[in-house]
């Protein structure tokens, strides 16, 4: 068996035993890596004075990890810059919040250099390389340009965007361009993977046939293959001691009332300055409902470095707080608002309390929180998911109440049907939910990429040698 090569921005390192707060992709690359005895290769999260190219060997759980430490301008430029600044907007249909800048591409680019150059002594001829997420689009092309002819991959976890707005980026052609020199690229959903082949079809004049997109002398295979939940993981989670005491006092603290909850990352792409006005719109149209619904949003702070998030936050505490004094009473609050994490493990007994449960991102290339919601249900008394329609999830996750985030009418009537929703529908809906995210689990996901990773390329004709894809420019 051919051992793996895992690539992300980060490595999550555990010490033994530790998984409390494992996601899915750690938890998928694990067994992954277990099973070839492979290497998950990444940035540590730590900052050093000058990059050297050391790498710190680790081997936690059963899992190899290889990782490096990087520059304040490399975290500044790459990271804080050109991924979360740049392309974290863009691909999620944020053009107004897309930051432009050369320095930016500049250290996206070298940064991808440096995972390049340092990984490339790991490589053995027969190792499968599997690519992870926006930070590294460019890296198997730069693995190329070294001579590396072995199998590489690439997943991206946030949606691919329309052509029209892929084109706002200086450098589009060239940093798609390189992405065709990935054997395999796999997408959240067919509609990722769509907008992905009419790009590449009208800028390169590529042709598709079936799976694959054909440019010249590269072939790659266009996957949608979505990620999942570790169900057998999940199983036994969700009745641990601390899930069951989190859902236990959420059932207490809500005395009687039933409870909706969202739980995100503090991000605008998660749509929750919409979600927060139609709750509002909700307890506004319905007084019937007032003191007899609360919200639970909980969502934990991230990238406070890049002021679109302190703005987000200020603007949700104000929202929240203009709510509580306009509907509150002496026993009642309407939103709890909470600005911290907490564990998986409680997280699941908060999801399994909770009659509703709120997921409305403007965009979002899957949305794991849908699907662990739905796992988290009594199926003899489950709780309704509410989903936009604009997360990857929707596509599986039929069964739920779909609603559009941008219309804040239409989420609260979502909302509002929802709580009425009679006990026969909520487990019929619950039941094929479940089953859907049983049968493609995040075992499936991994194990459908590999193999299609793994298998012998189809043939292009006339094909001499492979072209080395052209990279970010930093102009």
């Amino acid at each position: 068996m051919s051992r793996l090569i895992a690539v992300s921005n980060r490595v999550q390192i555990e010490t033994e035993g530790e998984n409390a707060n494992r996601g899915g992709l750690a938890v998928a690359l694990a067994a992954a890596l277990r099973q070839s005895n492979g290497i998950w290769f990444g940035w540590s999260g730590e900052q050093t004075e000058e990059f050297t190219g050391q790498i710190a060997f680790r081997r936690a759980d059963g899992v190899a990890t290889a990782t490096i430490d990087l520059e304040a301008q490399d975290i500044d430029e790459y990271y804080n810059g050109f991924a979360n600044r740049t392309l974290w907007p863009l691909f999620h249909y944020r053009l107004d919040l897309t930051e432009i800048a050369r320095d930016f591409a500049g250290g996206y680019a070298r940064v991808n250099e440096r995972f390049a150059e340092t990984l490339a002594p790991l490589i053995a001829p027969d190792d499968l390389i599997w690519v992870h997420d926006y930070h590294l689009m460019p890296l198997g092309s730069r693995l190329r340009e070294r001579g590396f002819a072995n199998r590489i991959g690439f997943f991206l976890h946030i949606p691919w965007p329309p052509p029209s707005l892929l084109m706002s980026l200086p450098g589009h052609r060239e940093l798609a361009e390189s992405m065709l020199d990935y054997d395999v690229i796999g997408f959240q959903s067919d509609e990722w993977r769509q907008a992905f082949i009419d790009y590449a079809t009208v800028q390169f004049d590529a042709t598709i046939t079936g799976d694959y997109l054909t440019l010249g002398q590269r072939r790659t295979r266009l996957l949608a293959c979505p990620i999942g939940l570790d169900i057998e993981d999940f199983g036994g989670a969700v009745h641990s001691i601390a899930a069951k005491q989190a859902e236990s006092r959420l059932v207490v603290s809500a005395v009687g009332r039933d409870m909706i909850v969202g739980v995100d990352r503090l991000d605008y792409s998660k749509g929750l300055q919409e979600r927060f006005a139609a709750y509002e719109l909700l307890l506004t149209g319905r007084p019937e409902l007032r003191e007899k619904v609360s919200l639970l949003q909980i969502a934990p702070p991230s990238r406070g470095d890049v002021a679109a998030y302190r703005q987000i936050r200020e603007e949700l505490s104000a929202l929240s707080g203009r709510i509580n004094g306009e509907f509150a009473s002496i026993d009642w609050v309407p939103i709890r608002y909470v600005n911290q994490g907490y564990s998986r493990d409680e997280l699941f007994g908060i999801y399994r309390g909770a009659r509703v449960g709120l997921v409305t991102p403007l965009r979002d290339g899957m949305n794991l929180v849908a699907k662990e919601y739905v796992a988290a249900q009594d199926p003899a008394n489950p709780g309704v998911l509410v989903l936009s329609c604009f997360a990857g999830a929707a596509a599986q996750l039929t069964e739920a109440v779909i609603v559009n985030p941008h219309s804040i009418e239409e989420m609260a009537d979502g909302i509002a049907r929802a709580l009425a929703m009679p006990l026969a529908e909520r487990q019929e809906r619950h039941a094929a939910m479940l089953e859907t995210i049983t049968r493609h689990d995040v075992r499936w996901w991994s194990q459908s990429f590999m193999e299609a990773l793994a298998e012998d390329p189809a043939p292009v004709p006339g094909k001499v040698a492979r072209l080395a894809g052209a990279g970010i420019t930093q102009g």
